[in-house]
């Protein structure tokens, strides 16, 4: 897939007579990037989407793809390069199943054409991935919301697009059905499709995505990687909510949750990153199915090169894995973010093994000056 950048360069807009909504928004999504907008009812996570692709004009700033203005592209050439899942309430239609997810090969297809053979099996295809197939036939006013929203998605992925965004696409659906949709962008964007979503749940911000954007109820905005930006801080912050962020550890994997715990008055002060903690000896513990990740493995570890100081790897074909020891000394938030990033990649499994603290911060006082 080809690298595509959208990003948002001190976007402001305000609804006329109305307060300013968004303040100076920046933030950027790369090939690749699977990243969640976040924020209170009324921060305005949809109207952000909107302004993003020109549907709405921003009162300052600019968005732009591969670094032209949005508004300067020919809708023809924009849609064949981005797709948009709106929420799925509020949608009425005539039209069967297939038949809307069809309407997604228009861009590619052309006004006055009809759709063939390899435009019915892309829609196919998409639609079994989501399972949405069986119901094909059935007209969308007759599928629940749930239903609905993942035949919108059917319909966006059949335009083949190298950005796809997304407004709130867990709304209306069950536990089965969110982690579908979650694992589905999670193998989108590792297979190299740009992925923005907005969310009211932390959570999977926090367990699917690498960046996230989180905007508060006074129009100030974060941007960054999301263990940086979801914290317990800033969502006390944006949301006016006492949380706990903790750790699950499960067969597979180390999982972030988080739970609200209180509503709470919003403290004064800005959104800001999480400073981190201090250098951390760790060995990350990776195994992957082979050999579908391996090159994203290999660009993360490059992109870390700097704290690794040893790995060792070995295939196990037997198993159809491959099993991966990397020892860093760095950070811990960057042990924290490659854990993560790892984690989020399909077929993979992967856990953070700390050395004891006391151990390490007595390395660090041995390397002051001055100390035996």
């Amino acid at each position: 897939m080809a690298a595509v950048k959208l990003a948002v360069e001190d976007g402001v807009f305000a609804y006329k007579n109305s307060p300013t909504v968004l303040n100076h928004i920046s933030f950027a999504a790369d090939t690749g990037d699977l990243v969640a907008i976040l924020g209170p009812n009324g921060a305005g996570k949809t109207t952000l989407l909107r302004c993003a692709m020109g549907f709405l004009r921003w009162r300052a700033g600019v968005s732009t793809l591969d670094g032209r203005d949005i508004r300067s592209i020919p809708n023809g050439e924009l849609w064949r390069s981005i797709a948009y899942v709106p929420q799925a309430r509020g949608v009425v239609s005539p039209y069967s199943a297939l038949e809307m997810v069809l309407l997604g090969r228009s861009s590619r297809v052309g006004v006055f054409s009809q759709p063939d053979t390899k435009d019915l099996a892309a829609a196919e295809k998409v639609m079994n991935e989501l399972g949405v197939w069986p119901l094909r036939n059935k007209r969308c006013s007759e599928v629940s919301g749930g239903e609905l929203q993942l035949i919108l998605i059917a319909r966006a992925l059949a335009a083949e697009p190298r950005v796809l965004i997304l407004d709130e696409p867990e709304s209306n659906l069950d536990f089965r059905n969110q982690l579908l949709i979650m694992e589905t962008l999670s193998r989108l964007a590792a297979e190299g499709m740009t992925c923005l979503f907005n969310t009211h749940y932390p959570a999977h911000a926090m367990r699917r995505a690498n960046k996230a954007l989180l905007l508060s109820a006074a129009g100030e905005s974060l941007f960054g990687d999301v263990n940086t930006v979801v914290t317990e801080e800033n969502i006390h912050r944006a949301f006016g909510v006492r949380a706990v962020i903790s750790e699950v550890e499960t067969p597979m994997s180390v999982t972030r949750d988080i739970i609200p715990i209180m509503v709470s008055t919003r403290p004064e002060g800005e959104l800001r990153q999480s400073p981190g903690g201090g250098r951390r000896l760790a060995t990350v513990s990776v195994i992957a199915a082979m050999p579908a990740a391996d090159g994203q493995i290999n660009a993360l570890l490059h992109e870390y090169g700097a704290y690794i100081i040893g790995r060792m790897g070995m295939p196990y074909p037997e198993g159809g894995v491959n099993i991966l020891n990397i020892n860093l000394d760095a950070p811990e938030e960057v042990i924290a973010a490659l854990t993560q990033r790892l984690g989020i990649l399909p077929g993979v499994s992967v856990k953070a093994t700390y050395a004891r603290c006391d151990l390490f911060e007595g390395r660090e006082r041995r390397d002051q000056p001055g100390t035996d």
